[in-house]
C-alpha cells in the first residue's frame, strides 16, 4: 500500500490550485482525477470564465477574487503563458425590474455596495453613456450599468494545466483516469480505494465537484443540487461593433435568476460566446445530457438572444455543455468531511466559483498544512 502525505481527490479549478500549493511543501503528494484534466466533464471549461472583484454573491468572496488575479500573475510569469485579461466587466440591469439572482434584492445593487465597502474602482453608467461606449448592445430605456475596469477573464484550461504542470515539476504525482471508489477513515490516516488499489494518505482534500455526492452520506447529498449549463458560441456579422468589444459582460434583463445573459469578448473574431444560467436540477453528473439540440440552439437564440445585439447573427456554431454544483443560498462549502476530520471537503462553488478558485485552493493547501 503506497502512503502520501497529502492527496486531492478531484483536479478541477480548485483541486488543481490546491495541488499546486501543497507541492511547494516538499512533502509526498498526490493529486487523482476520474478523468484527464483539463477536460470537458465538469464546471471547468469551455475557453473561457468571467473574474471580477466586486462579488454581487457576497462580501465575503471578494478576498479570493482579489487574491486568485494576484495568483494567476504570479503563475504566468513562472510559466510564460497567459492566464488572465483584465479586459473590464460590464454589469447591466434593465432598470425597469431588478434582476435577483439568489433572494434578496437587486444583484446590481448589492455589486455596487460591495464595490463601494471595498474600493474597488468602478463607473455606473446611464441609457446615454452605455449607448456611446457600448454600441453592441440594443439598450431598453432606464437602463443602467456598472463597470469594473478590475474585472475580465481566465482561461480555465489553461490554468488547470499549468497548476498541475508546475506541480509534478514541484514533486506531486498525478494519476487520471482513476475513478476513486471510496475513502475510509482509520486512525492516523485516510484510505483511498481506487480500481486495482488502495492509498494511504494522513490527510485528504475532496475537491471532486458534483462527485461529492459520492462521498457523503444521504443526509448530505441534499445539500448540492446539480444543474446542467450549456455554452454557445454565436456567429457574427462581418460588420459587427460585437468584434470591437474588449470587456465582458453580465446582463440581468429581468427580475428571475433566469433572466440573465453573460459574454466575453471574440476569440476568433468569427464568433462571440454567450450562455445563460438554468437551475433545473439533476441527481447526478453522471445523468446529465451533453449533447444540444438544434431546437434548443434555436430556442436560446429565440428567448434569449433575438433583439438584444447588434451585429449578431441567428446562427449557433458551436455549444458546450457544463455544470454548476449549486447550494441553496449559492454558497460555497468548504468544510470538514461530516464523517471524516481528516478529509477537507470543497464543493459546492455554485457556479461562481472559478474567479476564486487559486485562492481557494491556496487556503486549503495552507489548512491541511497547519494541522
Amino acid at each position: 500500500m503506497k502512503d502520501y502525505d497529502y492527496v486531492v481527490i478531484g483536479l478541477g479549478a480548485v483541486g488543481s490550485a490546491a495541488l499546486y500549493f501543497l507541492s511547494k511543501s516538499g512533502k509526498r503528494i498526490l493529486g487523482i482525477d476520474r478523468f484527464d484534466p483539463p477536460h470537458g466533464m465538469g464546471s471547468s471549461h469551455g475557453e473561457t470564465r468571467i473574474t471580477r472583484l466586486a462579488v454581487g454573491e457576497g462580501r465575503e468572496y471578494v478576498k479570493f477574487a482579489r487574491r486568485s488575479q494576484e495568483i494567476w500573475k504570479e503563475i504566468e510569469k513562472e510559466a510564460g503563458i497567459e492566464l488572465f485579461k483584465q479586459a473590464g466587466g460590464l454589469l447591466i440591469e434593465s432598470g425597469q425590474e431588478a434582476w435577483v439572482k439568489y433572494g434578496g434584492s437587486s444583484f446590481f445593487d448589492q455589486t455596487k455596495q460591495i464595490a463601494d465597502s471595498e474600493s474597488i474602482p468602478h463607473s455606473i453608467f446611464d441609457q446615454e453613456r452605455l449607448n456611446e461606449e457600448f454600441p453592441q448592445f440594443n439598450f431598453p430605456e432606464k437602463v443602467r450599468g456598472y463597470f469594473e475596469p478590475s474585472a475580465g477573464f481566465v482561461f480555465p484550461e489553461k490554468t488547470i494545466q499549468v497548476q498541475l504542470d508546475l506541480s509534478v515539476k514541484n514533486g506531486a504525482k498525478v494519476r487520471v483516469h482513476q475513478p476513486v471508489l471510496g475513502i475510509q477513515q482509520k486512525a492516523g490516516f485516510v484510505e483511498i480505494q481506487l480500481r486495482e488499489e488502495t492509498l494511504r494518505a494522513k490527510k485528504v482534500i475532496l475537491s471532486a465537484g458534483g462527485w461529492v455526492k459520492d462521498f457523503v452520506d444521504p443526509s448530505f447529498q441534499t445539500k448540492f443540487k446539480i444543474c446542467r449549463q450549456v455554452l454557445h458560441w454565436v456567429k457574427m456579422k462581418e460588420d459587427s461593433p460585437l468584434k470591437s468589444l474588449n470587456s465582458v459582460f453580465m446582463w440581468g434583463y429581468g427580475p428571475k435568476p433566469t433572466d440573465f445573459l453573460y459574454g466575453f469578448p471574440s476569440q476568433d473574431q468569427e464568433t462571440v460566446k454567450i450562455a445563460s444560467e438554468q437551475f433545473l436540477e439533476t441527481e447526478h453528473p453522471e445523468q446529465i445530457d451533453r449533447s444540444v439540440s438544434k431546437l434548443e440552439q434555436e430556442r436560446f437564440w429565440k428567448e434569449k438572444l433575438e433583439g438584444k445585439f447588434v451585429g449578431l447573427l441567428p446562427e449557433i456554431v458551436r455549444s458546450e455543455v457544463c455544470f454548476y454544483t449549486v447550494t441553496e443560498d449559492a454558497r460555497f462549502v468548504l468544510q470538514p468531511h461530516p464523517q471524516m476530520d481528516r478529509v477537507s471537503l470543497v464543493s459546492a462553488c455554485s457556479g461562481h466559483g472559478f474567479k476564486h478558485a487559486s485562492a481557494l485552493g491556496e487556503m486549503l493547501a495552507a489548512q491541511v498544512l497547519a494541522e
